[in-house]
């Protein structure tokens, strides 16, 4: 009987024999009393899309050695290390990296990532959305901003003065009257056929 039993379990699909092995350890768990009610439905190990401890900052670094190792913990070089100020933000000892996007970096860099244009251990920025190749672009332009301010505001201050010119002197076209057939609709105005209009010159433009 017990030899039928266990080879009537294996020939079980291999979902029900881990729905059957689990819902044993849930019983033999409660039976422990250990937990007790929604919580021995749940896992007892992280959740999968936690944030380790190692990828949160840390304090912020005030000696020499606390320097260097949250240098080498953000893969940056002791020198190039420097934490954003401890303002009471709570940024602790994450790097202040600079305000660089990512269309001002070389395109031709076999980067790791390309599509963001960054390598594979790479501190990100604090505000690395705002970075981003469709939002704020740092890229030095063709022509300095001063430049591209006079020439924006000279050419709306033209205008303005143009306009007001315009407004305080206006000019028209010439416009004749206008020239309909058969003098003018004589009769169809309501003239009399007996009377003879008068001929009515048009003048060819």
């Amino acid at each position: 009987m017990r030899v039928s039993l266990v080879l009537r379990y294996q020939q079980q699909p291999v979902a029900k024999k881990m729905a059957g092995v689990g819902f044993q350890r849930w019983v033999r768990t409660l039976s422990k009393g250990k937990i007790s009610g929604i919580s021995a439905l749940l896992p007892s190990c992280r959740a999968a899309s936690g944030v380790s401890k190692d990828m949160l900052p840390g304090a912020y670094p005030k000696t020499p050695a606390e320097m260097a190792a949250a240098a080498k913990k953000y893969n940056i070089r002791a020198e190039d290390y420097k934490p954003i100020p401890d303002n009471g933000e709570g940024f602790g000892d994450y790097p202040e990296l600079p305000d660089k996007s990512q269309q001002d970096r070389d395109p031709a860099y076999q980067w790791d990532h390309p599509d963001l244009r960054r390598n594979w251990g790479e501190a990100m920025h604090w505000d690395f959305d705002m970075f981003t190749r469709n939002r704020v672009d740092t890229s030095p332009t063709v022509l300095p901003w001063s430049t591209m301010y006079k020439q924006l505001f000279g050419f709306l201050g033209f205008m303005l003065f143009m306009f007001y010119l315009g407004d305080k002197f206006p000019v028209y076209q010439p416009v004749g009257p206008k020239q309909l057939p058969y003098n003018n609709l004589y009769l169809e105005r309501g003239g009399s056929p007996d009377v003879e209009p008068e001929e009515v010159k048009h003048y060819e433009i």
